[in-house]
């Protein structure tokens, strides 16, 4: 009894379709015409009560089937149609129904085909059966456009439901690629300023004991550098980069002086687009970070210039990274290379013949500022 219960209470038609099915069911009227003229025997209701019962389960179950499910409906229904035509032409409503269900046929070609036999069927059993025109002229006029149009409404809902489906699709690649453009920020951002904070904050120990004064100012660096990173983290997940090159060299600078590192620059003035500039600062961000957690360098040298139509981003020092020729590229790198290669351009990491060191060579396309 519950599953009967829950049979019923369920939907007979997918959401898709909404209630016009239902509304369809009225055509039947038709077949009640006669009957304000001729009075039915016990026989005809029988057999009309049993069309209807075996009509309704198959009409219904069609629509959540397809492929020879479906054709098997098609063929039931149209046969009680021809079955009635003898007795009341409104046996024409169930080859209506017939070829409109001739719609849920996955491939368009096949349902055209379907459309086409049912169709067929109809005026070789009218030929054959010598059946009135009244039934085989509407079974015929109406079940082709009506079928038609169910076949292209069908597909213009299968279309739609596509559509909303890729929709959703580029939605959740555009929120992932966002997620991971966020993190690829936040460890360049939070890995920089926390090796920064690290080193003021062992300075600090040191001094603290020997020279008060400057105990207290590498604490309120540590201060100020930590809100300086708070800043930029709401900044970097929102999308926006209050600071550029310039600023971002300066902060290079001041944490190379803390890691006791000294910085050679050259820099070529140039007018880039700000999605240019937000690359090099963060390639620069993360390229000094390793240096002052790994290098064990003493000098670094910032180069950049243009070349060709690029803009060529070059970072090296003369630590001990590369000693043993192994380049290990962590999460920050892997980010950087995918922001660079996102802007077309490449990215490369070697080993400096002359040192022991590493060097950087960024090249992105030279979009200028508009």
């Amino acid at each position: 009894m519950k599953q009967i219960l829950s049979k019923l209470t369920t939907p007979w038609v997918p959401a898709r379709y909404g209630k016009a099915p239902y509304f369809w069911l009225f055509s039947f009227a038709i077949m009640g015409w006669k009957y304000f003229y001729v009075r039915p025997d016990v026989q005809e209701i029988g057999f009309l009560t049993a069309s209807i019962l075996v009509f309704l389960p198959l009409y219904f179950y069609s629509f959540w089937h397809n492929g020879w499910r479906n054709w098997l409906c098609i063929a039931v229904i149209c046969a009680i149609g021809i079955a009635w035509a003898p007795y009341n032409y409104g046996g024409s409503t169930f080859c209506i129904f017939a070829a409109t269900m001739c719609s849920r046929t996955p491939e368009t070609r096949h349902a055209y085909l379907s459309l086409l036999a049912l169709a067929l069927t109809v005026v070789i059993s009218s030929f054959i059966f010598h059946f009135e025109a009244s039934f085989w002229i509407p079974a015929i006029i109406f079940s082709i456009p009506s079928g038609v149009g169910a076949i292209i409404g069908e597909r213009l809902t299968r279309s739609n439901e596509s559509l909303i489906k890729k929709q959703e699709e580029v939605e959740y690649l555009a929120a992932l690629a966002e997620r991971e453009r966020i993190a690829r920020d936040l460890h360049d951002l939070l890995g920089h300023t926390l090796s920064v904070i690290t080193l003021k904050a062992e300075l600090a120990g040191k001094l603290l004991g020997r020279n008060p004064v400057a105990a207290k100012k590498e604490i309120h660096d540590i201060e100020h550098t930590a809100r300086q990173a708070l800043t930029e983290v709401r900044a970097a997940v929102i999308g926006y980069r209050a600071t550029g090159l310039g600023h971002e060299l300066q902060s290079a600078k001041n944490a190379l002086d803390a890691a006791q590192v000294s910085l050679v620059t050259d820099i070529q003035q140039v007018n880039i687009s700000s999605a240019t500039e937000n690359v090099l600062a963060l390639a620069v961000r993360e390229a000094v970070t390793n240096i002052i957690r790994h290098a064990e360098a003493s000098l670094c040298h910032i180069r950049l210039s243009i070349l060709d139509h690029h803009i060529l981003l070059s970072i090296s020092d003369n630590g001990v990274a590369g000693k043993d020729n192994a380049i290990h590229k962590g999460s920050g790198l892997k980010g950087m290379s995918e922001r660079v290669q996102a802007l077309g351009g490449s990215l490369q990491i070697l080993t400096r013949p002359d040192t022991a060191g590493l060097q950087l060579e960024l090249s992105l396309p030279l979009k200028e500022k508009i």
